[in-house]
This record gives structure tokens, sequence and C-alpha cells, in this order.
């Protein structure tokens, strides 16, 4: 980690050269703590850019609760001996890129070698009392916003099978799993807003019908309104949809009511298993104007994909139009 050139920071306060068995942080008064971790294989041939990525994804589950990242340790798997110490070292940099761009403290971490490559962080955020999303917190009426476009899943599978065009797709997936969910988790602070999650391996679907199930509300989505990457569709159509993804519709399957003439690709897409996607807010009616412009000002998607039923749903359920 010295290589990588790691500043000094005020909040830390134990040696970063000391071989210290754990690290001692200052924490700010009157704030709660939120911790989550994550990491996963590649999903990019780069491995600085995988760094990024699998460090965005993991910032991004604090950001859903309306926190702000505050520490983050390295969570490291690596084929030691096999594989050269150059790769571990772009995908720690690219990792620590997008913790300094989320402003927290990047506070040591933990490696094990391993046959497959795996990164990820484990992360502490902050949040006010008071003033967090959960999944509780849908009411009928809430408009649906959705931040970033479906498709990772599918395209990373392209990916893989080295499809033609794949550079294309492998940067289409970095543009939009390596972007921080930071703006719209400040919006969940500045407008109040009560429920929020990220889009990540469940799918689109899955992590809808989780908020729908905490908070006992049934969810309608348009289907054809739901952005999705360039190609997703196509690849979808052509059967490159993880096993996740798969798994994803089948456990679901009970919960979901699907209107005739959806298009079974976009319904794959709805439950692929995103790496680093969106965010998922519930945004009430007085306020969906002021929350889309802030995020469309920042340079963000907030595409209106759904809304809460005024139907009672104490198991879950999602309505596909």
């Amino acid at each position: 980690m010295r290589e990588l050139g790691i500043p000094d920071d005020p909040r830390l306060l134990t040696g970063k050269g000391d071989n210290e068995d754990a690290a001692v942080v200052s924490l700010p008064p009157g704030k709660v703590l939120v911790q989550t971790v994550d990491f996963f294989t590649p999903v990019v041939n780069d491995p600085f850019r995988f760094g990024q990525i699998a460090a965005a994804n993991a910032l991004s589950d604090v950001y859903a609760m309306g926190g702000e990242p505050f520490t983050a340790m390295n969570i490291v798997c690596f084929p030691s001996g096999r594989m050269p110490l150059d790769v571990l070292r772009d995908i720690l940099a690219g990792g620590l890129s997008k913790v300094r761009e989320s402003g927290a403290v990047m506070a040591g971490g933990h490696s094990v070698s391993d046959a497959e490559v795996k990164y990820g962080l484990s992360v502490s955020g902050l949040a006010d009392p008071g003033k967090f999303a959960t999944n509780r917190g849908l009411r009928p009426g809430d408009c649906l916003l959705l931040t970033k476009p479906l498709g990772t899943g599918v395209l990373a599978t392209a990916v893989k099978a080295a499809m033609p065009g794949c550079e294309d797709m492998e940067e289409a997936i970095w543009q939009v799993a390596s972007r921080l969910n930071s703006v719209p988790g400040a919006l969940i602070r500045e407008f109040g807003l009560k429920a929020a999650t990220d889009v990540t391996g469940f799918g689109f679907g899955g992590h809808a019908l989780e908020m729908s199930k905490a908070s006992a509300w049934a969810i309608e989505v348009r289907a054809e309104g739901v952005p999705v990457l360039p190609r997703a569709l196509d690849l979808a159509r052509q059967g490159f949809v993880p096993g996740g993804s798969h798994a994803n519709r089948r456990y679901f399957d009970s919960l979901t009511r699907v209107a005739p003439g959806v298009d079974p690709a976009r319904l794959d897409l709805l439950f692929d298993a995103q790496t680093s996607g969106g965010m998922l807010l519930a945004v009430s009616q007085d306020l969906i104007q002021p929350v889309r412009a802030r995020l469309e000002a920042a340079g963000e998607l907030a595409a209106e994909v759904g809304r809460v039923l005024d139907m009672p749903a104490p198991d879950g359920l999602l309505v596909i139009l």
C-alpha cells in the first residue's frame, strides 16, 4: 500500500507504516454508523478499472442509505506467484482512486492467496440519526427514479465470451459501473427521502421487491420505460444472460405479475444481476421535479420507471407492465 502513495489523513490516529493490528479513527459527534462489505471476481479485463468498479460497488451501499463513506478497508484474494504483482497493484490503485473520490479514509485491509482474483471493500459510513433511507420507506403514490441503465450483467457475459465488439462493451460497463452513487446519496439527505436501494446482484426487480416487501406496498414498473445499456437487449435475445440473472427470475417469480406482451428480453434485463448499478429512489409527488432536476444537472440519469401502488402487499409484489 505504501507504493500507492496514500496521503496522511488527520482522521486516522494510527500510523500506516507501523503494522498496527487495526486502524483507530476519530469520529465526528452526533452521527450514526453505516457498515457494509462487498467483493467479487473481475467483470472487466483491465485491473485498474476492475478495482474502480469493485470499490464503487462497495461504496454504493453506504450511499443507498443516505450515508457518506468514512473509512474503507481492502479485501483481496490474489493468486500469488501465478500472476504478476503489477496486476494486484493496479487493482488496489483503482480501488484507492474511488475511495479518494468518495472522501473516505483508506484504513488498511486484508489479503489472502487464492486461485481466483477477488477484490472489494469493507466500508464504514456516517449518517444523521433519523435522516437515512431504508427499504421500509415506500409510500403509496411515490414515484420511482432510476439513476443508471441496466444491462451490465449481460454485457459482462458477452465480454467473457469474447463477442465481437467486446472492447466497446467493456468500456460501457466501466463508464456506468465505476461511477459513484454519491449524487443520489446526497439527495437522500437533502430532500429527506425515506426509501432507496442500489441495484446490484438481485437485479432491478429483486431489489424493488425487497423494498416492496419491507414496506408492504406493491410496486408497478413500466418495462419499456426502464433504460438499458446499448446492445443489452440484443445480447439478451441472443442468450447472453448470466446464470445469476436466471436465478433471480426463478426466485422472485411468485412475487412478480407480468402483463401480456412484455418483451421477454426486457424482463430478463429487469432481473439482470448488476455490478455497481444505479440507485432506485422513491420520491413523493411534490418532490419529483426538483429531485429530477438536481440529478440531471449533475449529469445523472433520472428515469421515472414506476410508482408505488395503493395496494397492500405484505409479501411484496412487483407488477410489470
